[in-house]
């Protein structure tokens, strides 16, 4: 096959995807990794906000732990509470149930997302509801919660910013904690001069200020008539029977105080054993995810109001998701995903989130945590590829706070899914197979590697040529390689450093 038609074919199978087309999250789902990737690599605007909220994240996480032992002793103290827990997970979640039903909180159990929100619509129906004020909440994107209320005629009322701005713009969050972490503020202004032009009347100068008051003034104006709130967890304690969730804005409070009913959802991996290990483990999460040495607010609910009360829910809901995380548990060395305390600090440090951003990944859960997290609860069939968008630098694994080995299970993941175990037939992994097999044949032989070292001297001006095609979207933000003229045996004999 020639060198032109050989350009073509590699075209035609790895079919580019519009800058538009990811933009407007139409390949968020089903698209194989590498062409959302490729796509997201033109968006140069997206890549320089990313840039720049990871860099000053980067420096403030950095900032907030000035002392590397008490770091180091912090992040073992919270590797030892995480596994703690997901030791004994069976009998702590019977002792939540228990002590919440205790406390006047009304448990659900669900298996999957199906059930999660079918739960969570029957509540909103039972109350009459025709909305939902919702908190921040990544189980709730990943249930697909939105959309079934939209199905059951229920709106979706997002009180936390981020979501209000990726709401707006039709997306998905980018970030885990900060959702909207891919648009700057001009974007941001435009945004609410589209869909508020009677408040907004200069967007191209609108400020950060004002645009966050006019957003609190729209949401507030929302609180007003609506009979449920809806919220994550960051932690539940199973001793007491508290459900933890941390925040900046106050419309977490807001969502889980003002409305008559508190729908709480969460991941059954979250809760942990004792009030006592909630300290550490805030201390990491918020220093982790922001820098900041506590978060403005830090809301501790073990029940609805009492009648001695004058604010508080009348009635609270928690439901507990598995969808996955139990057939996760019960591997041992993959259990180690678990611990998370979804703070995204592998994130902020991730080469390949800052210039691919979290839409790239085209999952709920972006970044080294989603690459190995998303292939476990989606199968590897589905989404097994997302092993493959990491370097392997192990920057995720020096910073995560609870010590999760990222890059040790991206290989465990990688083996699997390149052996096709989950993917019969599939061609990525037989391709996979035969790249390595043919890496092997050639390093197994000294005379080999030398042909293809000297083959590859003599043809290296091709990377830039004609076959500069299969470097892929890889030279769009690089230089093209350059293979050297001779090698370093070579040179070595030339200069009579070695004889062979």
């Amino acid at each position: 096959m020639s060198l032109e038609w050989r350009a073509v074919v590699i075209r035609l199978c790895y079919r580019r995807i519009s800058v538009d087309d990811i933009a407007g999250n139409r390949v968020y789902m089903g698209t194989a990794f590498r062409h959302r990737a490729a796509a997201a690599l033109g968006r140069e605007r997206v890549r320089g906000n990313i840039r720049r909220a990871m860099d000053g994240l980067v420096v403030k996480r950095a900032a907030a732990f000035p002392d590397a032992a008490e770091l180091e002793r912090l992040r073992d103290q919270g590797r030892a509470i995480r596994d703690h827990a997901l030791s004994r997970l069976p009998e702590l979640l019977e002792r939540l149930e228990s002590r919440c039903t205790a406390n006047g909180i009304r448990v659900h159990w669900a298996r999957d997302a199906a059930e999660a929100n079918g739960i969570i619509v029957e509540l909103c129906r039972r109350h009459g509801t025709g909305a939902v004020l919702k908190g921040k909440s990544m189980v709730s994107e990943e249930i697909g919660l939105n959309a079934a209320l939209a199905d059951a005629g229920i709106e979706a009322v997002e009180t936390d910013l981020g979501e209000l701005i990726i709401q707006l713009a039709q997306e998905h969050p980018s970030h885990i904690v900060a959702p909207a972490v891919h648009k700057d503020r001009a974007e941001i202004a435009a945004l609410f001069g589209r869909h508020f032009p009677d408040q907004v009347t200069d967007a191209a100068h609108a400020d950060i200020e004002a645009l966050t008051a006019l957003a609190r003034r729209i949401m507030r104006e929302r609180f007003r008539g609506i009979r449920v709130g809806l919220s994550g967890v960051n932690f539940a304690v199973a001793e007491t029977g508290t459900l933890c969730l941390v925040e900046n804005e106050g419309n977490g409070r807001m969502s889980t105080t003002a409305p008559d009913v508190h729908i709480a959802v969460t991941g059954i991996e979250k809760v942990i054993a004792r009030l006592e290990h909630l300290p550490p483990l805030l201390t990491l999460l918020t220093r982790s995810a922001t820098g900041q040495p506590v978060t403005t607010y830090v809301n501790l609910i073990s029940g609805p109001r009492r009648p001695d009360e004058r604010d508080g829910p009348r009635e609270v809901h928690l439901v507990l998701l598995d969808n996955g995380r139990s057939r996760i548990h019960a591997d041992p060395e993959l259990r180690e995903t678990l611990r998370c305390i979804r703070c995204g600090a592998c994130m902020n440090h991730c080469p390949v989130y800052v210039r691919i951003g979290g839409h790239g990944y085209g999952t709920v859960y972006p970044g080294p945590i989603g690459a190995i997290l998303e292939p476990q609860l989606q199968g590897l069939a589905r989404q097994g590829e997302l092993a493959e968008a990491s370097s392997l630098c192990g920057a995720c694994a020096e910073v995560c706070p609870v010590r999760i080995p990222i890059p040790r299970l991206l290989n465990r993941l990688r083996f699997e899914h390149a052996a096709g175990r989950a993917v019969p037939g599939a061609g990525r992994p037989g391709r996979q197979r035969l790249v390595w097999r043919t890496w092997s044949v050639i390093h197994g032989s000294p005379r080999r590697y030398r042909w293809m070292a000297v083959a590859a001297g003599v043809l290296r001006g091709l990377l830039r040529g004609p076959l500069a095609g299969l470097l892929g979207p890889w030279t769009r933000t690089r230089t093209a390689p350059v293979v050297a003229p001779r090698s370093l045996h070579d040179l070595a004999r030339r200069e009579g450093f070695c004889d062979d």
